[in-house]
């Protein structure tokens, strides 16, 4: 029996989450702890960005191949998306997220002791892959939450997802100038043994969804919900623009601060890490933008964090000569990224309750493609054309995410 013809079977899961989400209302603390661990799991692809030329001096290695480690954990994680995060609709997420933390604590110990280069890419693709355990926990939290409080929710747990990718980098140019490249891992290991001990301990026990699927047919059915659903397909493809201007800023932004190119910037690796906390106050934002999601504002918030992203690039350009425009800019369009993600997730979670983990893997596959998408793009237009490409590029993205956004709007209407 394929995933179109079992609606019996969906109605009854979708009851089933809707019964265990009155059954366990989301506490604080609960919600935290959701939030942490999407950080921390995220977090385990972004620690060795920062420590590539100390990587490559210790394995002596040169700093193209000690950058290979940036592909395998986009290798891992996308490995992840597509082949873990689906089984969270039929897995019981209360053991499933923990055993992958444990997994990820195995891999990170693997790469902190890891003896040659080959070692330590094998462990970076398993910590990209287990760090999918963050977009489990996403649906995981918008299937407790009651649907008053859903974006709300949703965008508390992905704040802490973004502060652990914007931290990771502070963390670790602060562990790696006390006891190098390899104590950030360990330490990120510490984290992950409490974070599994923590949500096996607080998180609510969920029963695990009926289905005679098997774990092909689990997969194909991803297929034929992006062929069901238009608005799904349509939030895939701003989610890919959103990440990509994401990537695009946050990876050409380690070249302009590190005066490349004739940039006026010449900071060290760890001051450069540090301006990643001006994305941090951006991130705290999403939860108001849930809270306006939850009140029936969706389109609202979409077009208007697709403004905000738009009239931030002015900010991002004017920040290529002046530090205070550069930090205003990065909240700000931190702020628009975030607000932006969090609008589609909105979205697609309220197409299919019994396939909340199935509709991230869609949408996050794409998404996460974008990232790669506007990391290449980044280099080369940096490299070719400086600051000044790199901002005309993001302009364009923005044009053409309004653009799409306003047809998108008009068809639903």
């Amino acid at each position: 029996m394929t995933l179109s013809t079992t609606d019996r079977s969906q109605s009854t899961t979708a009851r089933s989450e809707h019964s265990t989400s009155a059954e366990f209302a989301l506490g604080r603390t609960t919600v935290l702890v959701f939030a942490v661990t999407a950080g921390s799991s995220a977090a385990g692809n972004y620690y060795l960005q920062p420590l590539l030329h100390e990587v490559a001096g210790d394995l002596r290695i040169s700093t193209a191949t000690a950058a290979l480690l940036v592909s395998a954990a986009q290798i891992g994680y996308l490995s992840g998306l597509a082949f873990l995060v689906p089984l969270g609709d039929f897995l019981r997420r209360h053991r499933m997220v923990p055993a992958l933390l444990v997994a990820s604590v195995v891999a990170l110990v693997v790469s902190a002791f890891a003896p040659n280069f080959p070692v330590l890419f094998a462990g970076v693709i398993a910590t990209g892959v287990t760090a999918s355990a963050a977009q489990v926990v996403v649906p995981w939290a918008s299937a407790l939450a009651h649907p008053e409080r859903r974006g709300q929710v949703v965008g508390t747990v992905m704040s802490g997802l973004l502060l652990g990718i914007l931290l990771s980098r502070v963390l670790a140019g602060a562990v790696a100038q006390l006891g190098g490249w390899r104590s950030v891992l360990l330490v990120a290991a510490g984290l992950q043994v409490v974070m599994a001990i923590s949500v096996y301990l607080l998180a609510p026990a969920t029963p695990r969804a009926a289905s005679g699927e098997s774990y092909r047919q689990v997969l194909t059915s991803i297929l034929t919900l992006i062929r069901r659903h238009s608005v799904l397909r349509q939030r895939m493809a701003l989610g890919f623009l959103v990440m990509a201007s994401f990537s695009l800023v946050w990876t050409a932004i380690a070249f302009l601060l590190a005066g490349a190119h004739g940039s006026s910037y010449h900071y060290s690796e760890f001051a450069i890490g540090l301006f990643g906390l001006a994305g941090v106050l951006g991130a705290l934002g999403a939860p108001v933008v849930g809270r306006m999601a939850d009140r029936g504002h969706l389109r609202r918030v979409t077009t208007l964090t697709w403004l905000v992203l738009l009239a931030s690039w002015a900010l991002v350009a004017w920040g290529g000569h002046n530090v205070v425009a550069l930090i205003a800019a990065l909240l700000v369009f931190d702020f628009g990224i975030q607000g932006s993600h969090l609008s589609n997730q909105s979205a697609i979670y309220a197409l299919d309750p019994a396939a909340r983990s199935r509709l991230t893997t869609a949408y996050m596959v794409t998404y996460f493609l974008g990232g790669v998408a506007g990391s290449v793009t980044a280099g080369v237009a940096y490299q070719t054309g400086g600051w000044t490409l790199v901002c005309g590029i993001g302009v364009a993205a923005a044009l053409l995410g309004l653009l799409l956004w306003a047809v998108f709007a008009l068809r639903r209407k």
